[in-house]
């Protein structure tokens, strides 16, 4: 008998097949490498026959040199945190492309010498805030939060309500978050109840900062007071106010989310905020406020170790200056209009599957505006086609309401779902499971 061995095709060989040049440019030779010693297995095994190797590669090669999936969006949250919150505009993914090469990130092309870093995109925040003195970016909203806090108050006492010590998500706490910057929390007034005299009272000779947290992610109602910026900014240490979701200017559809302009003119020292939820960009920490305090932040040790990159001042940049946000568009969709758009999609998916448009009360996300329900509707499929169009190409993540998944088309164009549908309804061995 033949050694099975004997019949595999040699690594050398299939690398170096024609077939296999392209994708060996575009993966890297190791992520090559790896499927064709995979295939050879499978021949050993019996699995495969030798001629076959070649187009097996290329059948297990990736799109892509990444592991991370784009997926489509039908579950009517705007931030889907599990999905990566705000989907970038077109005008921030040409500037990421244009900034994936050399460019003047911090040179001065004029005069020849260093420049100011992301001057574009803090020329811009300053332009879309006019009452902050200046502006400093970092990584994300919580190492916005952790500079802030380590640059006034590290050593000293941050003053904070008990009301708003906060779990943000993952099991972090914000409790956690301070105490790592080396300042000790002195809590004040209760759970539900915190006057502007309990922060009087708590004032001395080390305190470094009062801290107003807006509890994004949950709501407590009923008994309930709190002092505002405009009553803590009447004392004698710097206010920081952290908003979460990044809301630059009131909006109307948000009535009970903070926003960086109100909160700069009602009294407080510094903002932070994070870039990828209401304000529709990459992810990133923002910090609007006084020139004094700001440059405290930016001057201090950890600024350089929480500074972004290249590509996501591009992004930032243009999510700011540049057109409406996919989020704004999303946020702001009209209802009737949803309504249209899911009976065009329930008409072409007619002849597939039973299907039926309903309601749908579509959310922020991300941490904002809990408990805001945004009117909407979706197309009702059966459960079984959850799985089915989770595991496709394009992957589809929806919602299982009452035994029917939905699929929101909210952030979703309805044509890019016709064929995810269809190929879904012939799906071999795809059971009916929970997702989205």
């Amino acid at each position: 008998m033949t050694d099975p061995r004997r019949l595999v095709p040699r690594t050398d060989l299939l690398l170096a097949d024609p077939r296999l040049a392209e994708p060996t440019g575009r993966l890297g030779a190791t992520r090559v490498k790896a499927e064709v010693l995979a295939v050879q297995q499978l021949i050993r095994e019996a699995e495969l026959a030798p001629e076959e190797a070649v187009p097996a590669v290329l059948a297990r090669l990736p799109d892509a040199a990444t592991s991370l999936t784009p997926v489509l969006n039908a579950t009517g949250v705007v931030l889907h945190t599990n999905l990566g919150r705000a989907r970038l505009s077109e005008a921030a993914t040409a500037a990421v492309q244009r900034a994936s090469g050399y460019l003047d990130v911090e040179f001065d092309l004029a005069g020849g010498r260093r420049d100011r870093r992301g001057r574009g995109v803090l020329t811009a925040l300053g332009q879309a805030v006019p009452a902050a003195e200046a502006v400093l970016v970092v990584n994300n909203g919580a190492a916005a939060l952790l500079l802030a806090v380590t640059a006034l108050a590290a050593g000293r006492e941050v003053v904070v309500s008990r009301g708003e010590l906060v779990e943000i998500g993952d099991g972090f706490r914000l409790p956690e978050l301070i105490s790592s910057a080396g300042a000790r929390i002195r809590e004040v007034g209760t759970t539900n109840r915190t006057a502007l005299a309990d922060y009087v009272a708590a004032l001395g000779p080390r305190t470094g900062c009062v801290l107003k947290i807006h509890p994004s992610n949950f709501r407590i109602e009923g008994f309930t007071a709190g002092a505002g910026l405009a009553e803590l900014a009447t004392l004698p240490v710097p206010v920081v106010a952290d908003i979460g979701s990044g809301l630059l200017r009131p909006d109307p559809l948000l009535p009970d989310e903070p926003d960086v302009a109100s909160s700069l003119q009602a009294g407080a020292g510094l903002v932070t905020c994070s870039g990828d939820k209401l304000l529709g960009g990459p992810q990133a920490g923002l910090v609007f406020g006084s020139a004094e305090l700001v440059e405290r932040l930016r001057r201090h040790p950890m600024a350089r170790a929480l500074r972004v990159d290249k590509l996501t001042l591009a992004a930032l940049e243009a999510s700011v200056a540049g057109p409406a946000t996919p989020t704004e568009r999303y946020l702001h969709a009209d209802p009737d209009q949803l309504r249209r758009r899911c009976e065009r999609l329930a008409a072409a998916l007619m002849e597939i599957s039973p299907v039926e448009v309903v309601p749908s009360a579509g959310a922020v996300g991300g941490g904002g505006a809990p408990g805001l329900e945004l009117p909407g509707w979706a197309v009702a499929l059966p459960e079984r086609f959850a799985r089915a169009l989770r595991t496709g190409a394009p992957a589809v993540i929806g919602r299982l309401e009452r035994g029917r998944f939905l699929l929101d088309l909210r952030c979703i164009e309805e044509d890019a779902l016709i064929a995810a549908v269809r190929a879904a309804a012939v799906t071999p061995g795809q059971e009916a499971e929970p997702c989205g």
